[in-house]
């Protein structure tokens, strides 16, 4: 088969290709763009994992980029093993069909243990002591000390957090797209995998902090106070966009196939919807204090949601108030639909690991994980960057506090990290608390096609302007 690269361009859709993305821009009009119906929910894992499986949650089992483990009674998110992804993947169907296949996975998720040739994904060391330290993990594992070498160290505070794509004022691309596209090259001198598939994260953190650009990535626009918003919204469009060409090119130098992919599409959202603080309002969650803060207690709630940007899993211990709990959610401003048993099955969610109720919140609505009523009662991790330990997922860990000046924010910083250095305990602690900060989100099926994700191709595989369900694309790429 001809070897292909698959550039997942995260929150790219018909929408904003236009003046700000040129060598996007090239790529489509020599080729064939087709809509893409998002998976639902449209997150991160779950359309990952329908591209590479061709199925949907009901099969693969990713219900959203993380969910409550009945068994554990415990919310995790974003776990990494490939096994907890049900069903065969795309490159072993290809590796079957073509005896020498390879496949480099690059920083698309559920990377770890997979029967990938080639992986290279983020994940922290924490020692015993209680840091957290930076790195990637890679298979083979020698690839990690080599392409640490080749490329220096990963930009981790760049590929999550406050610092996520921030515009370099040196004019530099952004640092965790970058490194992962020079992964890719890396790989690609290296290993000549027959397929890449390459995650570029970046317009994904603007889109989510100031919102999605009106349309076209109109740059240029002057318009005092509002050219300004479309500097800041097209800025991340021509940074990704010279990434993107760059790849192409270096890719079309080495008689490699290029297709461009995203996930989802990103839509302008006007506030957070809190389910979590109506259901202790009802009486319906338990909370235990710890060290003066309040922590959910997932197993001993009568109800409880885990949230995930516009989809929310609602987990109901107590059967008896199942009807009530469908009836106060259904109610909240922002909640555009409430899924039970029929409705989970009518759109491919009804697995068990997904909530015995899943809300959907309207294209401009968002759900937090909130639950405190009182901020001084937040729990630690509430102010930092902590995936793992918050039981929902929080845009909000995108910004800084924005309250505090940036000479404040600055010391503030630099005095944890000397606290880190010097071995004492302490959190980074520069997260706001503040939902309405948010200006973008995802995970429903927005109500204009020109706001979902998209598949370009410049092989004839669909007709221009096709539109392909996300299961459809695991087909596409086998049958290249």
């Amino acid at each position: 088969m001809q070897r292909l690269a698959v550039l997942n361009v995260v929150g790219l859709t018909a929408r904003v290709i236009g003046a700000s993305t040129p060598a996007i821009g090239v790529f489509r009009k020599a080729g064939r763009l087709a809509r893409v119906r998002p998976a639902f929910p449209a997150v991160t894992c779950t359309a990952q994992s329908n591209y590479l499986t061709g199925r949907p949650p009901v099969h693969h089992g990713i219900v959203a980029n993380g969910w409550y483990h009945r068994e554990l009674a415990e919310v995790q998110f974003w776990k990494q093993s490939n096994h907890l992804v049900r069903g065969p993947k795309l490159w072993e169907v290809l590796r079957q069909a073509h005896p020498g296949f390879t496949c480099a996975k690059l920083f698309w998720w559920h990377n770890m243990y997979s029967t990938a040739d080639y992986s290279i994904t983020p994940r922290p060391m924490y020692p015993a002591d209680g840091r957290k330290v930076f790195d990637i993990y890679t298979w083979p594992q020698n690839i990690r000390s080599a392409i640490k070498r080749d490329l220096g160290e990963f930009p981790f505070p760049a590929f999550w957090g406050p610092a996520a794509g921030v515009h370099s004022p040196a004019g530099k691309p952004p640092a965790a797209s970058r490194w992962i596209a020079e992964s890719a090259k890396w790989i690609e001198c290296h290993h000549r995998p027959t397929l890449s598939l390459v995650y570029l994260p970046h317009l994904d953190y603007a889109f989510q902090r100031h919102g999605p650009p009106a349309g076209g990535g109109t740059a240029g626009r002057q318009t005092s106070q509002g050219a300004e918003v479309d500097n800041i919204k097209n800025r991340p469009l021509l940074e990704i966009d010279a990434i993107v060409g760059d790849l192409i090119r270096f890719f079309a130098k080495r008689e490699v196939a290029v297709v461009l992919l995203s996930e989802y599409g990103i839509t302008p959202v006007r506030g957070a919807v809190h389910l979590n603080r109506v259901f202790r309002e009802r009486g319906w969650l338990t909370i235990k204090e710890e060290l003066g803060r309040e922590l959910l207690d997932c197993g001993a709630c009568r109800a409880f949601a885990v949230v995930d940007h516009q989809i929310a899993h609602v987990y109901v211990n107590d059967p008896t108030i199942l009807a009530d709990v469908r009836e106060v959610v259904a109610a909240q401003p922002g909640v555009a639909a409430v899924l039970d048993a029929d409705g989970k099955i009518e759109h491919g969610l009804n697995h068990p690991r997904a909530g015995d109720l899943v809300a959907v919140a309207r294209e401009d609505a968002w759900f937090s994980y909130y639950y405190w009523l009182d901020d001084a009662r937040a729990p630690d991790f509430a102010a930092t960057v902590d995936i793992h330990r918050k039981p929902g997922f929080d845009p909000v860990e995108l910004f800084a506090r924005p309250d505090w000046s940036p000479l404040r924010l600055k010391a503030h910083i630099a005095r944890r990290l000397l606290q880190k250095k010097l071995g004492f305990r302490m959190l980074m602690d520069v997260i706001p608390l503040d939902a309405g900060l948010v200006r973008g989100s995802h995970g429903c099926q927005p109500a204009d096609s020109l706001d979902w994700p998209v598949v370009i191709t410049q092989q004839p595989e669909f007709d221009d302007g096709a539109v392909l369900d996300s299961t459809d694309i695991f087909g596409l790429l086998t049958r290249r």
